[in-house]
């Protein structure tokens, strides 16, 4: 049996961490690593365990996601899981857990599936990509929460890798067992 790493992504920044996440548990584990699209046709019975990563846009985790999770929480809640949530409010201390950040702890209560592990991770801006609208927007809502407001900056990332690797390291040691 395989693991599902499954995932969606605006700036790849949840792809990268995802990515980090496959190569942390080794060659060892098989792990079909899929990014989630319209279309996808996922068998669940295909796979030991499954770890679902997703990022914040304007608020919201994908709908995607929260439709592929109500449309699987029985089967998710039968297998080991893993979830984590990307958002740039995770680059603070006190809201980078998911009893602390209010978006991941929001769209746990409201979904079925309950993750054996799940966590949060701080994302990355990439203000130079953005189209106008997003780059103003998240400029203004990082302005907001007194953060980088600087778009000439190619890539700011925040995400803790050592974070990232416990996430793997933990999911891995349940998976072994």
């Amino acid at each position: 049996m395989k693991l599902l790493l499954l995932y969606t992504t605006h700036e790849h920044q949840t792809e990268k961490i995802m990515k980090r996440i496959q190569f942390q548990l080794g060659s060892t584990i098989e792990c079909d690593l899929i990014q989630l699209h319209k279309n996808s046709s996922i068998k669940l019975s295909d796979y030991k365990a499954v770890i679902i990563g997703t990022s914040i846009r304007y608020g919201y985790y994908d709908k995607l996601i929260k439709t592929f999770i109500d449309n699987h929480y029985e089967e998710l809640n039968q297998i080991l899981t893993g979830f984590f949530g990307v958002n740039l409010v995770a680059r603070k201390a006190h809201k980078n857990t998911p009893e602390t950040n209010l978006y991941t702890k929001k769209f746990l209560s409201k979904i079925q599936w309950k993750p054996t592990i799940k966590a949060v991770f701080a994302g990355a801006l990439y203000y130079p990509t953005y189209n106008w609208f997003d780059r103003n927007m998240i400029r203004f809502i990082m302005w907001l929460g007194k953060g980088d407001t600087d778009i000439t900056q190619a890539e700011i990332e925040y995400t803790d890798w050592n974070k990232v690797d416990e996430f793997a390291a933990q999911f891995k040691g349940l998976l072994v067992k």
